[in-house]
């Protein structure tokens, strides 16, 4: 799908009524997108269909693939499907002064990886994962926290992450 196509989609659901909303506010007398202070990379949370999205890439994305769920090419669609690639480590176990189980000490918390869409082809079965990037710099803490997730999806789970 080439971005004009996407554009066009884009444009007709929101002649067809979906929503696309961005973050505005007036400064004299202009409008002007309102950046989210917490936001690294400059992204925009943009809110579609009255989900809430970190940004305006991701929203578009989701427009594009509810389009092709809509058609058929696609099935399943979930949003921000938690992964655990390390569970949380504990002490052991003791047993209570009146008896219960007492859990042990956390000692390390879990990994996990969270992705911005998991659907299935409606064609090969195949499940997708994908993950929105508007960003790709090999130096980024961010993107190399990813690319560590990423490979460890691959070796412990067989999944592969699209990226887009």
């Amino acid at each position: 799908m080439t971005g004009t196509d996407t554009n066009f989609l884009l444009l007709r659901i929101l002649q067809e009524g979906g929503e696309m909303k961005s973050s505005f506010t007036w400064y004299g007398g202009r409008k002007a997108l309102k950046l989210n202070p917490s936001a690294k990379y400059g992204n925009h949370k943009t809110e579609y269909d009255g989900i809430e999205f970190a940004s305006r890439k991701e929203a578009n994305r989701y427009a594009e693939l509810k389009i092709l769920e809509q058609a058929g090419e696609i099935k399943d669609l979930k949003l921000q499907e938690k992964f655990v690639l390390i569970p949380a480590q504990r002490e052991p176990d003791t047993i209570g002064a009146r008896g219960g189980v007492k859990k042990g000490k956390l000692i390390e918390q879990e990994l996990s990886y969270i992705a911005d869409f998991v659907y299935t082809e409606t064609e090969t079965g195949q499940m997708i994962v994908e993950d929105v990037k508007g960003y790709k710099q090999s130096d980024a803490a961010a993107y190399r926290v990813f690319t560590i997730k990423r490979k460890l999806m691959l070796y412990l789970k067989g999944i592969q992450i699209k990226e887009v």
